[in-house]
């Protein structure tokens, strides 16, 4: 949804436009970055501000950024023609302050390197305004009268900002899903009288010849069913009180590791005020094409970190078009809707919007009979490596700097400590010249848990450390760990843990070190990798 008129994650209203002014000024102006600081644009700027000049690009050199002023939700992609679709939020007149989203479209054929193309539903053409998120399907069977092999998108929209008029919208394309033009200045699924009442996620149910939406209202994820795409009927809700408001939900079918199929329901939920992520929750279970069965009351969190929201996750697709039924893709827009506008991209680049890397999901069984998404980063970045710096075994009792530098890498390790001595190792990434800015990423053994620490470099607001339990007497924990200019996301150990974080180092920051306490602690196999996307 548009940026300043999206709810945030709790539910609340974020105010219109935002503070763009950078946070942590104070420790700008102290580690003498004077330029991003006094470039820092101010709130809801007339025009577009310059850039800063000789601040240097905060660009990423392996995610995908949008092209220039603004972005947010992902919308899932579908396979058209041997390459994904992947539309996304965009709004192309954030830097002068104004409102409301388009869907710009990307193509990739592997959802690591994209090609841009353009704006494929614009904003402001019909009297409902702009548009927001929903989802686009292939209607291979024609079901809505489009032809067969239209593309059709449900797109929220809001004709009357901060009412119950949040409805949703068909928008069809015949062109293979270049160009849309909208079906009719009314909706398809008018709201039922709620505040809240978007991001429609629609998926062909095979079992039962019908389409299936999952659409998010307030504390509820509604279930509704169609035979046409047109006309809808609702079914059932999902219900927690919780977890804010839960937004961009996700409803789909994976083949378990051992064979068995399951349901997931997810959504972008916000369990800050529980001691949770403010992430992707999601719970597996069974849906009988009406309602949806959680296996357990409390849901698992397919990130940890503060900044992996409005994720989608789509079908892994071969070159041929096969769907792999036991896997998926997924990424999500690196932001919170707590410090949205808080990032030196907008002075040193002219824009505001960058995405996690794509990870791939299977469905795992722990040893207790419960069943959990894995992540692993998708292999075909492997592809575009351009260096690798093999270190082979290093041992630390302290810490010891790396002769290596960088601002985009990915470092990969086993960790292995001694139970009992050992008390914390770990790295320090984007290290400044002095040493006084840098990121911690490491394992805390004598707590028992991985942890990312940003509270060491300038950041955008928010915690500055995020969790999750390893388990300490294992003795060792394989991490990959990818830093790319304003982010930094471990992958720990298995994939079950996953940590996202925005982070702000100077461009200079780009020393390496490692660290153990209380006792030595080895990096076998360290390597710290290169990417380019061309």
């Amino acid at each position: 949804m548009p940026a300043g008129r999206r709810k945030s994650a709790a539910g609340n209203t974020a105010a219109a436009g935002g503070a763009r002014s950078l946070s942590r000024r104070a420790a700008l102006l102290s580690a003498g970055s004077t330029a991003l600081a006094a470039a820092a644009l101010p709130s809801r700027p007339a025009a577009a501000a310059p850039k800063a000049a000789g601040l240097g690009s905060f660009r990423a050199a392996y995610h995908l950024t949008v092209p220039d002023n603004w972005k947010n939700d992902p919308q899932r992609p579908i396979w058209v023609n041997g390459q994904y679709l992947y539309y996304y939020l965009y709004n192309a007149d954030y830097l002068t302050g104004s409102e409301g989203t388009a869907w710009r479209l990307a193509t990739s054929t592997d959802l690591v390197r994209y090609r841009d193309e353009g704006v494929a539903v614009p904003k402001d053409v019909i009297p409902a305004g702009d548009v927001w998120s929903g989802s686009a399907v292939v209607d291979e069977k024609n079901t809505a009268g489009f032809g067969a092999g239209a593309v059709i998108a449900l797109i929220t929209m809001e004709p009357d900002a901060g009412t119950a008029s949040q409805a949703q919208y068909l928008w069809y394309s015949t062109d293979h899903g270049r160009t849309f033009t909208s079906h009719s200045d009314d909706p398809v699924l008018p709201n039922p009288g709620g505040k809240d009442f978007r991001d429609p996620k629609v998926l062909w149910d095979e079992a039962r010849g019908r389409w299936v939406a999952a659409l998010a209202e307030g504390h509820k994820i509604g279930l509704y069913t169609s035979a046409d795409l047109r006309s809808w009927t609702y079914r059932s809700g999902f219900t927690r009180d919780d977890l804010g408001t839960l937004e961009c939900p996700d409803l789909f079918e994976i083949r378990a590791a051992d064979g068995t199929a399951h349901w997931i329901l997810a959504a972008s939920a916000n369990g800050t005020q529980r001691g949770l992520p403010a992430t992707y929750a999601y719970w597996t279970g069974d849906f009988d094409g009406t309602a949806f069965s959680p296996d357990a009351t409390e849901p698992q969190w397919l990130d940890h970190g503060p900044d992996f929201y409005a994720a989608v996750t789509c079908e892994k697709r071969a070159a041929d078009g096969t769907v792999d039924p036991a896997a998926r893709y997924a990424f999500a827009w690196t932001n919170n809707w707590t410090y949205p506008h808080n990032t030196p991209t907008l002075v040193a680049d002219g824009f505001n919007g960058t995405d996690s890397l794509t990870r791939e999901l299977t469905l795992e069984r722990a040893g207790d009979g419960t069943y959990h998404l894995a992540s692993r980063p998708a292999p075909a970045l492997d592809r575009y490596a351009t260096g690798t710096k093999k270190l082979g075994d290093v041992t630390v009792d302290g810490s010891k700097a790396l002769d290596v530098t960088g601002t985009s890498y990915e470092i990969r390790a086993r960790l292995r400590w001694t139970p009992g001595t050992t008390e914390n190792l770990g790295f320090q990434l984007r290290k400044a010249p002095g040493g006084l800015r840098h990121i911690d990423v490491g394992v805390y053994v004598a707590g028992g848990f991985a942890y990312v620490n940003r509270g060491g470099t300038i950041t955008p607001g928010g915690p500055a450390e995020t969790h999750t339990p390893v388990d300490a007497a294992a003795g060792s924990l394989d991490v990959r760990v990818f830093v790319d200019h304003t982010t930094v996301e471990l992958f720990v150990g298995d994939g079950r843990h996953v940590h996202t974080h925005q982070a702000f180092p100077l461009p200079g920051d780009d020393r390496i070190a490692l660290y153990s306490s209380g006792g030595p602690a080895v990096f076998e196999d360290l390597r710290v990798i290169t990417y380019d996307l061309g």
